[in-house]
């Protein structure tokens, strides 16, 4: 599946796991229209802060999500390794920091490995490509057994819409949004208030209706651009 103005890619980093995807980029060719709901549990991690901020400037460029380091209750340093991940795609991408937002999944406590991150920066993006979203949804496994998609096509007003999903999650699940990692795009043209409103009632309608064993994370996010 491809969305029309949007190119992914995923690389191996060696961040936890060995020689498997842990790494994955989604860039959109332009600004486009983006929002988020995030965990509403008291312990946030850190790429939930940074990208909550990003999504409520309602468009951005790129979506950062690594598997095996969470990235949550990592103090100041986790912080400043969020600022770094975003400068590195922003710099490789062509774009501002502000413009990423960032999603992790894995072992709560561990910083991110910077130095396998920042190596495989030039490699991830030198990977970006339309029919790249596979590779993303399998970069951000973490203890699922199949990565998990969902796509459809249908007309609107005279002319072809695509819209792709993702998610991860087999554990820690629980229905206080947003109970996994997800991630959705759309070559729908949406203004971001809306999308935010779309985002949030189709939340409510799913995710929020889910629970596996009462455990709600500290990175639960659901991100999507249009």
């Amino acid at each position: 599946m491809t969305i029309k103005g949007f190119r992914a890619a995923a690389v191996a980093a060696n961040l936890r796991y060995k020689d498997r995807f842990d790494l994955g980029l989604i860039v959109a060719d332009s600004p486009a229209a983006w929002a988020g709901v995030f965990t509403q549990s008291v312990c946030q991690a850190a790429p939930v802060a940074w990208s909550r901020e990003r999504a409520a400037q309602g468009r951005g460029r790129a979506i950062l999500a690594n598997a095996g380091q969470a990235n949550a209750q990592t103090g100041k340093e986790g912080d400043l390794n969020c600022r770094l991940s975003a400068k590195f795609i922003g710099g490789a991408v062509n774009c501002p920091q502000e413009e990423v937002m960032l999603a992790s999944t894995g072992v709560i406590g561990q910083q991110i490995n910077m130095t396998a991150l920042a190596d495989a920066v030039p490699k991830l993006t030198a990977s970006l490509r339309p029919d790249g979203l596979d590779d993303f949804a399998r970069a951000i496994m973490t203890t699922d057994t199949f990565a998990k998609t969902a796509a459809e096509d249908f007309a609107c007003d005279g002319r072809q819409i695509g819209i792709w999903g993702c998610a991860k999650g087999s554990g820690m699940i629980a229905p206080n949004m947003a109970t996994m990692l997800g991630f959705v795009l759309t070559d729908a043209s949406v203004a971001p208030e809306l999308l935010r409103e779309i985002l949030r009632e189709g939340a409510d309608l799913s995710f929020n209706r889910v629970t596996v064993d009462g455990d709600t994370s500290t990175n639960d996010c659901l991100l999507i651009m249009a």
